[in-house]
């Protein structure tokens, strides 16, 4: 089962303004038009049976399956996917538009369930799949050029095998996993049911985090202590949380004989460990001449003799308050698409004018943003927090990335179309460049491309340097619990720990600041997910230089690699453009292009 993704970037949305036009919600009839939908029905009655007739026809079978009979078995279990998919995602979307709502809380929880319980007869396709001798695979796979297509599928699954149990153990731990989902929606409910003040008026999180952006810097610094103050009363819940959450894990990794916390995650994204940590080794070699330098000129430009956390997402000084509505959103989104490629913005305008976008903040609705697949014979589902910042501009012209990628790498189908998370980033963090460079070409003097450059840098310092100090945050985080239960404090000062050395010697820290590890969704949901973002901004940086230096026939290649979705790996993805992740050199390519901002601001200041 492919879990809902969780917001893209550390966001900071609020809560809604009159100014901004009609804003669209989401129309999920595409997947079923109401919980009682007759269809759903049938789709639940549907897939308990298929899933029974599933495990009697093959378990215990798979080594004596023929090609043609081994792609019928691959076929079932696809479409036993996309109906699950489809259930969940309807469940899901319905629940992130109004997560304090008891009712769509206990359908999705109720579907859930439904849908482990049916699957678990399941477990054994993947256990048996590693079993099969590797030549009597391959001799398979050489038969059928059909089920050749799905050799990257079967490779990923076989690089389990090292850490695969028992069969009935593993069906035991599936049936638990529900038990792991239940902490999941605690954090949810918990942050959704945050209440704030700020200067008398009630907030929910969203609209406190966004006060962090406002031009006031006294109104700042009372968003930022109500944080502290309102995360320090609910401190022991969330460390509850993450404690429990890490422990599973870490019982998960041991019984798996995984070598590290993070292994997990580098076998599903299909990448080498030695690849992340060259990345990780880069950007933190090169939190000097990003972040730090960066965040030195913000404080002469902010008039400060130092920085306080507040001051991280100040506007700048010169910086427009005007807000940018909907309508020119959208179309400075889609001629930067249609600027690159007429296909992008095909691909996109349906977004619009379908009801796939969810874009107005509503009480009780997440916070962030995402782009969501849902199933490969239905389409995705973006959900914003819009209030018309130049940062919300670029947040559609991401999250619309991903979306144009999910759509492109659909035709895959359901075991093949999921592309891996260091490579998910790809059109997304694309999408973001063509839209910022759109933007930059139009402005209308020094000081409002001054404006743009930083807020850009500061967009990738969050993505960048931010998302590895998360993710070192994580790595110690998993460590430290391996060695016993956590206190809140002990966390805070892990937290502590990577904050100074992130963000630099321009900033002091307020009392307070140790809670807020507490609010970051990819923590409890998706352990190590962060590194993903470096990734995907390292890589797009890379391609985007590759298409400056050679335009001619970038699109067509960019769009196969898109297609692609989940079939190819890093290496065979680009090596058409000429460039090879696994070289040390790569991350530096990368990172130079958000030096090269940076230099660009301090010859605007001479």
């Amino acid at each position: 089962m492919m879990p809902l993704p969780f917001p893209v970037r550390d966001a900071n949305t609020s809560h809604g303004s009159d100014h901004l036009g009609q804003l669209p919600e989401w129309d999920l009839s595409d997947l079923y038009t109401s919980e009682e939908a007759p269809e759903l029905a049938r789709d639940l009655d549907w897939l308990e049976g298929e899933c029974a007739s599933f495990a009697t026809d093959y378990e215990g079978k798979l080594h004596s399956l023929d090609a043609e009979g081994l792609l019928r078995c691959v076929h079932r279990n696809e479409q036993i996917s996309a109906i699950a998919g489809r259930i969940m995602s309807f469940a899901g979307l319905r629940y992130y538009q109004m997560t304090i709502d008891a009712e769509r809380a206990k359908f999705m929880s109720d579907a859930q369930e439904k849908i482990t319980r049916f699957t678990t007869p399941l477990v054994f396709f993947t256990l048996e799949l590693n079993r099969l001798d590797e030549a009597h695979l391959q001799g398979l796979l050489a038969a059928n050029t059909d089920l050749a297509r799905y050799a990257p599928v079967f490779e990923r699954i076989r690089a389990m095998k090292p850490h695969q149990l028992s069969d009935e153990m593993e069906k035991f731990l599936h049936d638990l996993g529900v038990v792991g989902d239940a902490w999941e929606r605690l954090f949810d409910e918990t942050i959704a049911g945050l209440g704030f003040e700020v200067a008398g008026e009630p907030l929910n999180i969203e609209g406190t985090l966004n006060l962090l952006t406002d031009h006031d810097r006294s109104r700042r610094e009372a968003a930022a202590r109500e944080l502290a103050r309102v995360f320090d009363a609910n401190i022991k819940t969330f460390a509850r949380v993450h404690n429990t959450q890490a422990k599973e894990k870490e019982v998960l990794d041991r019984w798996r004989k995984m070598p590290t916390a993070q292994t997990a995650r580098h076998l599903s994204n299909h990448v080498e460990p030695e690849v992340v940590q060259a990345l990780r080794d880069a950007v933190v070699g090169a939190y000097p001449r990003l972040s730090h330098r960066y965040y030195e000129l913000k404080r002469k430009w902010l008039g400060l003799d130092r920085m306080q956390v507040w001051d991280r997402n100040a506007p700048l000084p010169m910086e427009s308050k005007k807000t940018i509505p909907w309508d020119q959103a959208r179309q400075l989104v889609t001629e930067a698409y249609a600027g690159f490629d007429p296909r992008m913005a095909e691909l996109a305008e349906p977004f619009f004018t379908k009801g796939w976008i969810d874009a107005a903040v509503k009480p009780g609705k997440a916070p962030g943003a995402f782009a969501h697949p849902t199933v490969t014979d239905v389409h995705p589902y973006v959900m914003l927090n819009y209030l018309g910042k130049p940062r919300d501009v670029m947040t559609l012209a991401h999250e619309l990335g991903h979306g144009v990628h999910q759509r492109l790498a659909a035709a895959q189908g359901e075991m093949l179309s999921s592309t891996p998370l260091t490579l998910a980033e790809t059109a997304s963090v694309f999408g973001e460049m063509l839209t910022f460079r759109k933007m930059l070409e139009a402005a209308a003097s020094p000081a409002e491309r001054k404006v743009m450059l930083a807020g850009k840098v500061e967009d990738m310092i969050n993505t960048v340097v931010r998302q590895i100090a998360f993710y070192d945050f994580e790595c110690k985080l998993h460590a430290a619990r391996r060695e016993g239960e956590l206190t809140p404090e002990d966390i805070g000062a892990l937290w502590m720990s990577v904050q100074g050395e992130s963000l630099g010697p321009a900033f002091d820290f307020m009392e307070g600041y140790e809670t807020f590890w507490a609010y970051i969704p990819h923590f409890v949901h998706s352990p190590f997910y962060v590194y993903a973002y470096a990734f995907g901004d390292g890589l797009v940086n890379a391609l985007y230089a590759a298409y400056q230096e050679q335009p001619e026939g970038f699109q067509d290649k960019y769009f196969e690699m898109l297609k692609a979705g989940g079939a190819k790996h890093h290496k065979e993805l680009l090596a058409p453009f000429g460039l090879d992740a696994s070289d040390p050199k790569f991350w530096d390519k990368g990172l130079s292009m958000i030096e090269g901002f940076i230099d660009e601001l301090e010859a605007l200041e001479g």
